[in-house]
């Protein structure tokens, strides 16, 4: 649509719309609605251009009071001055923490680190700085509630592996990815800008699956108390081995398991379940300390018993056998000489019968009466003694 000035009072070049414009054309009588002159519109260029360049001695502007002059001279300074601002276009800054993704064509060729770096123009190359040393953190769950409150609660809820409902609240700390790749890869900087679109979403949705496939492998209660720990590590090992199938250039710092509860709708009555498994967990290790207290002190008195019977059988073995032995030694003796032996055994039993007894020999002509008897006063002594006479 033709340019035209309403007011009727300055053309495009800022000029007035009719009359004299210092060429000596007059006005051709145009309306302030009709469209400019195309010569009108040219003249006003070439007074620009004399203004802008003033005339050359001996010029060839000829015509009308001459103009700017146009040689190879201006042409080749004029080709310099523009090749040389578009070089210096070239010209970029990475700075500390940045990679630069350099394009060839639309193509990736390269990717600098920090420094002053330069590469073709546009539109031979491109580039494309990412901030790469940025820790991003994604939230899912209730400390997304405030702001995505349908999507959090449906993301927080999940199915356990015995049949309950887990509300699941952690994040994610990630970065991009700068780790050496194969040669003939694309590095990671390069798989975060060209290969996946909305890496937060990207992120969000691997974290959500992941969780879900660890919670729903596990039993509830684990997920409450000591299983935090390994829930952590498998969700962050399926999350890195998912993103690095999709070639995302992403790297999982940490998993923040928070917590896990169970609905509000149930959890006065799942509190109830787990105080009552607590309880009963409770009496067993009671229990179980008990018996390590009873256990060891029985099997000790047992083992004592068992090591005073095994003396005793031995002390009673060997008495016998030692018995056995001396009766057998006495028998080869009586054997040799029965009559011998007879006689001694009988004078060593009564020995032995007659040792501690208070005895009294009178013979046939020691007289009669107390006579025999004297001194009295030592044979009550031996009696005393003795515990008797006899």
């Amino acid at each position: 649509m033709p340019w035209q000035d309403n007011s009727g009072n300055r053309g495009p070049w800022g000029q007035p719309p009719r009359g004299d414009n210092g060429s000596g054309r007059k006005d051709s009588g145009r309306g302030p609605g009709d469209p400019p002159d195309l010569e009108d519109l040219l003249e006003a260029s070439r007074q620009r251009l004399r203004r802008a360049f003033p005339k050359g001695r001996g010029g060839n502007g000829g015509g009308r009071g001459g103009g700017l002059p146009i040689n190879p001279q201006i042409i080749g300074l004029g080709a310099a001055a523009v090749l040389a601002l578009w070089l210096f276009s070239g010209i970029y800054q990475v700075n500390p923490g940045e990679r630069a993704l350099v394009t060839t064509f639309g193509k990736f060729t390269d990717i600098q680190a920090q420094g002053l770096k330069w590469h073709v123009p546009f539109p031979v190359q491109s580039k494309e700085i990412v901030l790469v040393d940025r820790t991003r953190t994604t939230d899912l769950g209730q400390r997304a509630s405030s702001a995505r409150s349908a999507e959090s609660i449906s993301e927080s809820l999940m199915l356990t592996g015995d049949k309950n409902i887990a509300d699941v609240s952690f994040s994610v700390d990630w970065n991009i990815d700068t780790s050496p790749q194969a040669e003939g890869e694309l590095p990671g900087p390069a798989k975060f800008a060209f290969l996946i679109e909305n890496p937060d979403n990207v992120v969000r949705a691997v974290a959500e699956a992941a969780m879900r496939e660890v919670v729903g492998g596990n039993r509830l209660e684990p997920l409450l108390t000591s299983g935090r720990g390994d829930v952590s590590e498998r969700t962050q090992t399926i999350m890195q081995e998912a993103l690095d199938s999709y070639d995302s250039g992403i790297r999982i710092i940490r998993v923040n398991y928070q917590k896990a509860d169970a609905p509000p709708q149930v959890r006065d009555a799942f509190l109830d379940v787990f105080n009552a498994g607590s309880e009963a967990e409770r009496k067993v290790n009671d229990a179980q300390r008990y018996y390590n207290e009873k256990i060891p002190l029985a099997r000790g008195e047992a083992q004592k018993i068992l090591e005073g019977a095994a003396a005793y059988a031995a002390r009673v073995t060997a008495d016998a056998r030692g018995q056995a032995d001396r009766f057998n030694q006495i028998y080869d003796e009586y054997r040799q000489a029965p009559q011998v032996t007879r006689q001694r055994m009988y004078l060593e039993t009564v020995e032995s019968v007659l040792a501690d007894m208070n005895k009294i020999v009178i013979e046939d002509d020691a007289g009669s009466g107390v006579v025999p008897y004297l001194p009295l006063n030592e044979l009550n002594q031996r009696g005393q003694r003795s515990g008797g006479t006899q």
